[in-house]
């Protein structure tokens, strides 16, 4: 990241590191429309009633107030104001119920945007980042195929950048349902406060949310411990996750024909066909791990988080899961299930410590030298030339000494300057000529024919 940068939390990449995180937004945007995902932006700012409302998260949400509005924001109703969102989901769900006529459902979207969020900045978290999401929502409903659909098309995505230094990804998956109902199976009522007291586990420590379990939930000693046995439990299938499950409910007392047990099952079972069914189409991408929570409170069902192998500092760098309550209008429901990319935080980690770095920082191949300004026009035609057979290509600035303007391409990586056409001493013409500045070759060449050779020609990400 750039040094000086004076605003904590707001990240401003060197061109180098832009190239990096370019690189990263186009395999994601190639791997989610290869999965057939459509391309949509919605705007940066949301009402307050719509970012309020959706979650513990809202609670950070920037306001937005003009300069003259200054000192009399009080005076319009928070509900009334406008704020940057905070994720991509909130946007999508009002997006998704304004354009309902014209959209065909289900609605598969990715979404790679900055979103705003007044958290405390630390390594890895920042206020502005971009996120890189995909969502399906249906009408009425949504089968629960896409619950097992988007999880594997994020680790797809994820397995491309591994070329970048990225660790493995795993999806580590619970379902709110089991969750709640094993909560309401022990007398607890706070269900949406334990669910995001349990989200803070890995950050805080088992004691620490026992503690907060009993203070702000209303949970006694032994509950919150169960709840924290819960959080403890994995599996790799569903036929084990069940085994664990039902010895667990039988040592805390909760009966198999209660109500709140039969809320668990249905959670249940839909996590086991998603681990299941993930298994059989790539083996080992998918857990199940029921510490997962989501602080979020419009997640009804299936929740995901996902983390590399061997960056458990990271933490998770891809969640979601599944809305069924988000998007309404009158009695009708658009149900939905997304995962999101924080994919700033992710290139953070690519940058400084799997070492990504981009091949050069300029996209050209080539740099046209300028013997003197009235030769100008001349090296512009040879670069439109080269740029209308997709060769990228540049001007020197000017018309310095040769090894100046080679000095300057190699500062920006560009592999190779071109030498137009310059009457010898002895007044014969002499053709163009190209220089690899890599490995020093020169050979004389032609824009109308002249190719790169490809292991120079493309601005690239290495290790």
């Amino acid at each position: 990241m750039a040094k000086g940068a004076s605003i904590s939390g707001f990240p401003e990449w060197l061109p180098s590191e832009r190239v990096v995180e370019q690189r990263v937004i186009d395999t994601l945007r190639r791997v989610f429309e290869l999965n057939g995902f459509i391309g949509i932006e919605t705007r940066a700012v949301e009402t307050g009633a719509s970012l309020l409302k959706k979650g513990e998260t809202s609670k950070e949400i920037y306001l937005l107030s003009r300069l003259q509005e200054v000192g009399h924001e009080s005076d319009t109703p928070i509900e009334e104001r406008l704020g940057l969102h905070f994720d991509l989901t909130v946007p999508l769900s009002r997006y998704v119920v304004e354009h309902s006529g014209t959209l065909a459902f289900p609605f598969k979207r990715w979404q790679i945007q900055k979103v705003w969020r007044g958290e405390r900045p630390q390594e890895g978290r920042f206020r502005e980042f971009v996120q890189a999401d995909i969502d399906v929502v249906g009408n009425g409903d949504l089968p629960e195929h896409y619950e097992v659909e988007l999880p594997l098309v994020m680790v797809s995505a994820l397995e491309q950048l591994r070329e970048f230094g990225l660790p493995k990804a795993t999806v580590h998956a619970n379902n709110r349902k089991l969750s709640e109902g094993f909560y309401r199976g022990l007398g607890l009522t706070d269900i949406e406060g334990v669910l995001r007291e349990i989200d803070k586990l890995d950050k805080i420590g088992a004691d620490e949310v026992a503690r907060l379990l009993v203070e702000g939930c209303g949970a006694n000693e032994a509950q919150a411990r169960a709840c924290l046995e819960l959080a403890e439990l994995t599996a790799a299938d569903g036929k084990e996750l069940a085994e664990k499950f039902d010895a667990l409910c039988a040592k805390h007392g909760i009966a198999t024909d209660s109500e709140a047990y039969a809320l668990a099952r249905q959670g249940l079972d839909t996590l086991a066909m998603i681990v299941d069914e993930a298994a059989r189409i790539r083996p080992g991408s998918v857990i199940a791990d029921l510490k997962i929570a989501r602080g979020l409170d419009y997640y009804t069902g299936s929740v995901y988080e996902t983390f590399l192998d061997g960056a458990d500092s990271l933490g998770s760098i891809c969640s979601g899961g599944r809305y069924d309550n988000l998007a309404s209008q009158g009695s009708k429901r658009y149900p939905g299930v997304g995962l999101s990319i924080g994919l700033s935080r992710l290139v953070s980690y690519m940058l400084h410590t799997a070492g990504a770095h981009a091949s050069r920082i300029s996209p050209a191949a080539v740099m046209v030298a300028v013997w003197n300004e009235d030769d100008r026009p001349a090296a512009n035609a040879i670069a439109n030339q080269l740029r209308s057979r997709g060769i990228a290509a540049d001007v020197a600035p000017t018309a310095a000494k040769l090894g100046k303007q080679i000095k300057y391409a190699d500062k920006l990586g560009i592999p190779y300057v071109w030498f137009p056409a310059a009457a010898s001493e002895d007044g014969e013409a002499k053709g163009d000529e190209v220089k690899n500045i890599i490995t020093g070759d020169q050979t004389p060449a032609d824009a109308k024919s002249w190719e790169p050779d490809t292991v120079y020609a493309r601005q690239t990400v290495n290790l």
